[in-house]
């Protein structure tokens, strides 16, 4: 049966002083940093404009050719 002498992980007694407060910093700054998602992106079609009438067209028209 397995145990955690298996894992083949340093113990933190084992370890330097340095290292040990290194890899306590390494697991404390990476719960802090929250793991990003992919936004889901809605494709939503936008909205037609409505057609103008004659009388609107018309003077578009008029201004557009400048006269």
């Amino acid at each position: 049966m397995a145990d955690l002498d298996n894992l083949g992980y340093t113990s933190l007694t084992d370890m330097d002083t340095d290292e040990s407060i290194e890899l306590l910093r390494q697991i404390r700054l990476s719960r802090r940093i929250p793991v990003k998602k992919a936004k889901k992106t809605s494709k939503k079609k936008p909205k037609a404009a409505p057609k103008p009438s004659a009388d609107q067209a018309a003077e578009l028209l008029k201004i557009l050719t400048g006269g």
